[in-house]
């Protein structure tokens, strides 16, 4: 799955009670990854930037990121207090740094703060059980892809399926898409994809629904949680999680139109630790 590149957060020497009320004018600065054109990003910004504002009472203004793991570094280092963090890296990140998840987006397309991942199947194959999938040809998307590798090897791991020794060949196929068509045009013989890239690639008439036999499906996984210093004060906190749950109708990187935020914990991700953990994951490598 694609990752959103949007990273938020607050100037720890800016958003404190500490400052003195003659210089009480607050500032959230919100960290950007640049997938583009630094400026471009910036103003592509603009939107949720006016809308955290208006709803905070005070000045918000980007800031460009270089990586996740800056980003971590500056939650531990209290030079950030708020960001936007991938699953995999909010558990990492967890790990160093005293964090913790409050929201997660919700697209229009979506509808949700989930999605699952699938191993599928052509009916013609007779594959009907992850028992079937001895010997037989599978594609995984790529081996960074949450919901197009992880949760499915982790998933069939603890099924007693040695993905490593199990199937009969096994290849990366670049992207969801890829996976699907292969599937449906019996170049291999099963694969994992996303649902809603699977709803998406028939709604495109690129595979048919009818021919296809899902044979497992995960538990779900939590879309990319927005994460605050749990050291923030509380009436910030409070005033920050309703700054971002009032923020919609807005475009959202490549995921689409932004729906809203919702509130979330750090238990939610503990299905991304379980199935680190099952995978022995150096999380370090997670995005």
């Amino acid at each position: 799955m694609k990752r959103r590149k949007l990273l938020f957060g607050t100037a720890a020497v800016t958003a404190s009670a500490f400052v003195p009320m003659a210089r009480a004018q607050q500032v959230l600065t919100v960290g950007l990854i640049p997938s583009e054109d630094s400026r471009a990003m910036i103003a592509n910004s603009q939107a949720m930037m006016d809308m955290l504002s208006k709803a905070l009472g005070f000045a918000v203004k980007p800031f460009v990121a270089a990586d996740y793991n800056g980003v971590i570094e500056a939650l531990r280092s209290k030079r950030l207090d708020v960001a936007y963090l991938g699953p995999f890296s909010y558990v990492l990140g967890a790990t160093v740094a005293d964090i913790e998840a409050f929201a997660v987006a919700e697209t229009k397309k979506a509808g949700r703060t989930f999605y699952y991942s699938q191993i599928v199947t052509h009916k013609d194959t007779g594959i009907k059980t992850v028992a079937d999938l001895k010997g037989k040809t599978f594609a995984f998307v790529d081996p960074s892809s949450t919901s197009g590798h992880l949760f499915p090897k982790a998933g069939l791991m603890k099924l007693g399926f040695n993905t490593d020794k199990d199937f009969g060949r096994v290849i990366f196929s670049g992207s969801h898409d890829s996976s699907a068509i292969a599937v449906q045009n019996k170049k291999v013989e099963a694969a994992a994809i996303a649902d809603r890239i699977l709803d998406a690639a028939v709604s495109k008439g690129l595979v048919k629904r009818e021919d296809l036999v899902e044979v497992w499906k995960s538990d779900p996984i939590p879309e990319s949680p927005t994460v605050w210093r749990k050291d923030l004060p509380a009436d910030l906190k409070t005033r920050v999680q309703a700054a971002f749950l009032q923020v919609k109708d807005i475009p959202w990187s490549d995921q689409g139109e932004l729906n809203g935020f919702h509130p979330t914990n750090d238990a939610a991700y503990n299905i991304i630790r379980d199935t680190a953990k099952v995978l022995n994951l150096d999380l370090r490598k997670m995005k």
